[in-house]
C-alpha cells in the first residue's frame, strides 16, 4: 500500500514536473514573440484584405460574391488592443514551443509503455507538430478566406461589418487551433492501432458513426453556429479519419508481412 501510494505521489510530482517545464517553455515563447506581435496581427488580418480575395485566391470560385474593400478592425475598450496583442503573443508562443510541450507530454506517458513502444518519442513529436502545423495552414489559407467572404457578404445597406480586433482574434484563433487539433486525427488512430485499442476493421464499419462525430465536433469547435462554416470543419475531418484508417491499415500490414517473411526464411 505504502509503494503504490508512493507511486501515485511520484506520479503526480512528474506531472507537476512536466507542466512547469511548459509552462516556462510558453512564457518564453511568450515574450520573444511579444515583440512581434504586430507583424504577427498583420498576418492575421490577410484574409479580411484582397490579397486573400476569394475571387483572386481561388479562380474557380470568380462567381462568388466579394466582401468588399478591406476592412480596417477597431477596438472598444481603452485596453481591447492591449490585451489582444497579449493574445496574440501568448498564442503564437505556444506554436513556437509546441515541439517543447509534445515531449513533455511524451515523457510523462513514456513510463507507462513497453521499451519498444518508446522508441516513437522521436516520430511522435515530430509528426503531432507537422500535423498540427498542417492544419493550421489549411485554416488560414482556405477555410478563414472561405468563411470570412461567406459571413460578410450578408452586409447591407444599412448594415455596415465593424470588427472589433478582439472578436476577430478570438474567431480566428478558434478556427485556428480547431483545425490544429482536427488534423491530428490521422496520428491519433494511427496510435491507438499500433496500441491495440482499435482495427481498421472497426474504423471500416463506423463511418457512418464517424462523419456523425465529425459534424458534432465541428459544431462545438466551430465559432460560428451556421452549418457552411461547420461543413468546411466536418469534411475535411472526414477525409482525415479515412486517412487514419488508410493508415491503421499499413501498420497492420507491415507487421503481418515481417512475419511471414520469418516464417518462409525458417
Amino acid at each position: 500500500m505504502s509503494d503504490e501510494k508512493m507511486s501515485f505521489v511520484s506520479h503526480l510530482e512528474e506531472l507537476r514536473r512536466r507542466i512547469i517545464i511548459c509552462l516556462v517553455a510558453i512564457g518564453a515563447g511568450f515574450l520573444v514573440t511579444f515583440n512581434y506581435s504586430e507583424i504577427i496581427l498583420r498576418l492575421l488580418k490577410r484574409p479580411l484584405t484582397t490579397d486573400l480575395a476569394f475571387s483572386r485566391t481561388y479562380p474557380f470560385l470568380r462567381s462568388l460574391p466579394r466582401p468588399g474593400p478591406p476592412i480596417d478592425l477597431i477596438f472598444l475598450a481603452p485596453a481591447e488592443a492591449f490585451w489582444m496583442h497579449m493574445k496574440i503573443a501568448l498564442f503564437a508562443g505556444l506554436l513556437l514551443t509546441l515541439p517543447i510541450v509534445l515531449y513533455q507530454i511524451w515523457k510523462f506517458i513514456a513510463p507507462g509503455l513497453l521499451s519498444h513502444e518508446k522508441r516513437y518519442a522521436l516520430p511522435f513529436v515530430v509528426f503531432s507538430t507537422i500535423f498540427f502545423i498542417g492544419g493550421l495552414l489549411f485554416c488560414f489559407y482556405f477555410v478563414l478566406p472561405f468563411s470570412l467572404n461567406f459571413l460578410l457578404t450578408y452586409k447591407t445597406e444599412n448594415l455596415k461589418p465593424m470588427i472589433s480586433i478582439g472578436n476577430y482574434i478570438d474567431f480566428t484563433a478558434k478556427f485556428l487551433l480547431g483545425f490544429g487539433v482536427v488534423f491530428e486525427l490521422p496520428l491519433a488512430i494511427a496510435i491507438s492501432t499500433k496500441m491495440g485499442l482499435v482495427t481498421p476493421q472497426f474504423l471500416s464499419r463506423n463511418r457512418k458513426y464517424a462523419i456523425l462525430i465529425s459534424f458534432t465536433i465541428a459544431a462545438i469547435l466551430t465559432p460560428t453556429p451556421d452549418v457552411f462554416n461547420q461543413t468546411l470543419m466536418a469534411l475535411p475531418m472526414y477525409l482525415l479519419y479515412e486517412v487514419g484508417v488508410l493508415a491503421a491499415r499499413i501498420l497492420i500490414r507491415k507487421p503481418a508481412v515481417a512475419s511471414q517473411e520469418a516464417t518462409e526464411g525458417v
